[in-house]
């Protein structure tokens, strides 16, 4: 069977709306996927504020913003499908939106863009609101794409996405764990932003900078990071870890950078010396934004030695990884198989995550 979706996610780093075509085909239980078209589109600086700004809204401007988003997203997908010629060749869309809220141990997390808005702005079928039930089964809700780690990307022990959060999966014979590792791409963007520049192109400047040592050992001292998994950060959260630490510490912004890159690289070697495999050597497959940074790249194969190699893939599954997951999930959804994993987030069980907003009559 193959199912023909558009997959949408929008990360905490904030530098676009990552928008997928893929094609994916299950023949007796083994997924494989196609993507046959791609875009990053990058925010504008108003939907920028607006959606790093949306919790301080009241609840009417609030729920507002959610259905704008909602049909600017229907917007974009219907733009792409023009661009493409995608018309009458689309099955349905998955949509992740943007998390603007996550607090699991209420049992409550949000992700702005209505998917009501986004199937009346298509006319598609639109499965959106992901992480819900998961959430309200009492997990995490986070990582979510350790389902399309097992399903999509079966020949790595590790999964290292370096979005604005790091999270990695950990695959073994018999389990899946995965969970959220330490901030990444926000703070890396944020502090590259205080040297004019949008983000650390090639990690040159963190490159040219010096290690803090005393800086980097009181942020590895958090406490998340004693935490064991099943475990998740919202953005606040992830922000927090490395205030005032780092980001009030009044250093160079290139000694902050090298510092926060080193940081990045324990923090990930730490988590495999917790979780380790029977392969040796491990293979870790790289993505997100930061798998374009060749010198956190570096420092992560430095910290985790020659026991795990790192790989980083082609540009395109770099990037759209994540969208492509959100499609799987979305093609689970519609199958109405499990999704999610409670032995990754810690709910009580398994589910099938999602809500399916038809876009057309019949």
């Amino acid at each position: 069977m193959i199912y023909k979706v558009i997959g949408l996610m929008s990360g905490s780093s904030l530098d676009g709306l990552d928008i997928v075509y893929t094609h994916l085909e299950e023949v007796r239980g083994q997924w494989s996927f196609e993507i046959k078209n791609a875009a990053c589109l990058p925010y504008s600086t108003e939907w920028s504020n607006q959606l790093r700004s949306a919790l301080k809204l009241n609840i009417a401007d609030f729920l507002k913003l959610h259905t704008r988003y909602g049909h600017y997203l229907g917007a974009q997908v219907n733009a792409f499908i023009a661009e493409h010629g995608l018309d009458h060749k689309v099955d349905f869309i998955a949509s992740h939106g943007h998390t603007i809220f996550h607090h699991p141990k209420e049992k409550t997390t949000f992700q702005l863009g209505d998917g009501a808005a986004i199937a009346a702005a298509t006319g598609l079928p639109v499965i959106s609101d992901l992480r819900a039930l998961d959430v309200a089964l009492g997990g995490q809700g986070a990582p979510i794409v350790p389902i399309g780690d097992k399903l999509l990307f079966g020949d790595y022990d590790y999964l290292l996405n370096l979005g604005g959060i790091a999270n990695l999966t950990v695959k073994s014979a018999d389990h899946t764990v995965a969970f959220d590792v330490c901030p990444a791409n926000q703070v890396l963007n944020a502090l590259a932003q205080r040297a004019g520049k949008d983000f650390d192109e090639y990690g040159n400047l963190a490159a040219s900078g010096s290690l803090l040592m005393d800086v980097l050992g009181d942020v590895n001292d958090q406490a998340y990071y004693k935490q064991t998994g099943p475990k998740s950060l919202s953005n606040e959260m992830a922000m927090e870890l490395v205030f005032p630490s780092l980001m009030e510490s009044g250093h160079s912004t290139e000694d902050m950078l090298y510092t926060m890159v080193q940081h990045i690289a324990d923090q990930v070697a730490a988590a495999v010396a917790q979780n380790p495999v029977n392969t040796l050597p491990a293979k870790m497959l790289v993505t997100g934004g930061g798998a374009f940074n060749p010198f956190l790249v570096h420092k992560i194969q430095e910290a985790l030695g020659a026991n795990v190699n790192v790989i980083v893939p082609d540009e395109t599954v770099i990037e759209f990884k994540e969208a492509v997951v959100m499609a799987l999930i979305g093609a689970l959804r519609w199958r109405e198989e499990n999704n999610v994993y409670s032995s990754v987030t810690g709910a009580l069980r398994d589910s099938i995550g999602g809500a399916l907003w038809m876009g057309h009559s019949y």
